[in-house]
């Protein structure tokens, strides 16, 4: 507030000083949505001078604007006398407003909070103000935190080791699955896999080469996967496990035995393998569609119990929660 003292010449002066400094733009609006007040910073990050605009229609100078949001607001206020804040999510950059030519030329805009206020002019009818603020700085700083809370994210769900995703990933996708598949009473199917004597592998061509051999592996079963829906975990240690929503038995025994295929085509040469020269895996299947009190370690558990079974019935191979293990295709 000016001091009483202030003479009205020198409050006018005052307050044209302050508008002309200050680092947001200002229009002002008569009750014809003439503009009467266009400050300097407005001057600086838009197209117009003052002398052109003063005294113009808000539509004639910002055609493009005419009846959006912010045309909107501004009608409000002159009439209802009602203040709006412009939604920056919705509108982040309603007005033409740029730092440079250049910006200009490639249509950078500025990003902008809104505010729309009615204010009273003694001895006159209502005015609008349209106060703009240069938020550009923030929006960038949000994009980045969001960009790194994601990286965050998605290096807490990834294993180091392999590039896919981890046990921590697994346990937050298969509760998703599950909740899904008792609700919709779709089939759920997992795959868990096993290398064959990959303790022989890695005390014999070292913890480096082993550590190698699993990316191969993670790599090679990632290919077999081809629905975005589908996950690929590594499950712990030479184990991975694969989530096949909506996929029958059928299904399931099939990815299986292609990714059981893809693995001994990899022709990674295993002399200590009791099963084959080559690296070979052993897979186990179950599909389930789980009824209201079903349990996901039960699940797990048959996942678990049908790779014993391969194991049991030579390794190389995939087999069923049912003991039934699929033979080699030829």
């Amino acid at each position: 507030m000016i001091s009483a003292d202030a003479t009205p010449g020198l409050q006018h002066f005052l307050l044209d000083g302050v508008l002309q400094a200050v680092k947001v733009g200002v229009i002002v609006l008569d009750a014809r949505q003439r503009i009467v007040l266009w400050n300097r910073w407005m001057e600086q990050h838009s197209p117009h001078p003052a002398a052109a605009v003063l005294g113009q229609q808000f539509v004639d100078v910002f055609p493009a604007m005419a009846n959006g949001r912010t045309h909107a607001a501004i009608v409000s206020a002159l009439t209802d006398n009602f203040a709006s804040l412009i939604s920056q999510s919705l509108n982040k950059a309603p007005f033409p407003l740029y730092y440079s030519e250049a910006d200009e030329i490639s249509n950078r805009r500025i990003q902008q909070a809104v505010q729309v206020m009615p204010i009273q002019v003694a001895t006159l009818p209502r005015h609008c103000l349209v106060q703009i603020t240069d938020v550009s700085i923030a929006v960038t700083r949000e994009r980045k935190l969001r960009e790194l809370a994601l990286e965050l994210q998605s290096q807490t769900f990834l294993d180091g080791l392999t590039g896919i995703a981890n046990r921590r990933r697994f346990d937050v996708d298969i509760n998703h699955e599950f909740r899904r598949a008792k609700r919709t009473g779709a089939p759920l199917s997992l795959v868990m896999i096993d290398v064959d004597s990959f303790k022989r592998y890695n005390d014999n061509y070292g913890h480096q080469q082993g550590d190698w051999c699993l990316a191969q592996i993670a790599t090679a079963l990632s290919r077999t996967l081809e629905r975005s829906s589908d996950l690929l975990a590594r499950y712990g240690g030479e184990e991975f496990m694969a989530i096949l929503p909506d996929t029958d038995s059928h299904g399931a025994l099939q990815i299986a035995e292609i990714m059981r295929a893809e693995i001994e085509a990899l022709a990674l040469p295993h002399a200590y393998s009791d099963v084959a020269n080559h690296v070979t895996v052993s897979l186990g299947v179950v599909t389930q569609v789980p009824h209201q009190h079903a349990a996901i370690v039960h699940l797990i558990g048959a996942a678990d119990r049908a790779l014993y079974k391969a194991k049991s019935s030579g390794r190389n191979c995939v087999a069923v929660s049912d003991n039934h293990p699929v033979p080699l295709m030829q």
